[in-house]
């Protein structure tokens, strides 16, 4: 479906109330899905962010499969709503054979001015607590992209405000190996404006884990290869970011996701109650997260 409003227009699709156009001006700043780089756009990450561990949840004894990311992005949605903001519920959202909880997913987007704001609705419909991730996966084209130059952009972090004084530093203490977080030997800190290289996702994404830290990433900006900002992503409920892209010669975007959740550390053989960065619902109550795109141009 097509959604215009104010400054923006935006388009989703009902596979995966996935988002699959950000336009201004007249102007594109999604990624368009070529299957040769990567074949997603804005993808939702539930029941899971990220791998778990041989693709395997356990829950009260039993053994589930779970594939990377869950299954919401290759689920199809209703739109129960157009009015004023768009309204997508998951269909056949109770799948006992590989997540036992049931339970209700809903995805909205809402535009103001320059501003889309992509908020998540689950509601526990059990009779037990309901344990699960979220995340976001928005892909942005890296601006005026030229394969030939050194530097393709920059990433600037921040915590609850963009000024000088809130810039942050993020420390890495994990990498992936085969999907599965394994300590570094020796954390690394990120420069607070991150140059994107042709080499800056070769070892995969960069996990900067909120969770426990005294300076948390509230907002990652996209800035041109003069560093005139871009895209604003903020996420002030974050308990982790990726930035990543694939590490492909010509890849022009760049991924900046906020996430409540993260793949399990390699070996994890737990209850998915003892997961790190995991949401818990009581029965009959629900879980809200959200995060806006700002288009600065």
């Amino acid at each position: 479906m097509t959604y215009a409003k104010d400054n923006l227009t935006i388009e989703v699709s009902e596979h995966g109330a996935e988002l699959t156009s950000l336009r201004c001006g007249g102007r594109e700043y999604l990624w368009n899905g070529d299957a040769n780089y990567w074949n997603r756009h804005s993808p939702v990450l539930f029941p899971v962010v990220g791998k778990p561990y041989n693709n395997e949840l356990h829950i009260d004894g039993k053994v589930y499969p779970m594939k990377q990311h869950g299954f919401a992005r290759d689920s199809e949605f209703e739109l129960l709503s157009s009015n004023g903001r768009l309204v997508y519920r998951m269909k056949d959202a109770y799948r006992p054979d590989i997540y036992p909880y049931r339970h209700i997913l809903e995805v909205a987007y809402l535009i103001q001015g320059s501003t889309l704001t992509v908020s998540w609705y689950v509601e526990n419909l059990g009779d037990s607590k309901m344990y699960y991730q979220i995340g976001a996966h928005p892909a942005f084209l890296l601006p005026d992209y030229n394969p030939k130059d050194e530097i393709h952009g920059f990433v600037r972090f921040y915590d609850n405000y963009r000024s000088d004084d809130h810039a942050v530093s993020p420390v890495v203490t994990f990498a992936l190996d085969d999907g599965s977080r394994v300590p570094l030997v020796e954390p690394k800190q990120l420069p607070h404006e991150m140059p994107i290289t042709a080499d800056t996702f070769a070892h995969d994404a960069l996990m900067i884990e909120n969770v426990h830290r005294k300076q948390e990433v509230s907002t990652v900006i996209l800035c041109d290869k003069l560093g005139k900002p871009v895209i604003t992503v903020d996420c002030f409920d974050a308990d982790a970011y990726g930035i990543w892209a694939p590490h492909k010669d010509g890849c022009p975007f760049v991924c900046l996701e906020p996430w409540q959740g993260i793949c399990d550390q390699k070996g994890f053989a737990g209850d998915i109650s003892e997961r790190d960065i995991i949401r818990c619902i009581s029965p009959g109550d629900h879980g809200h997260f959200e995060y806006t795109i700002t288009v600065e141009d």
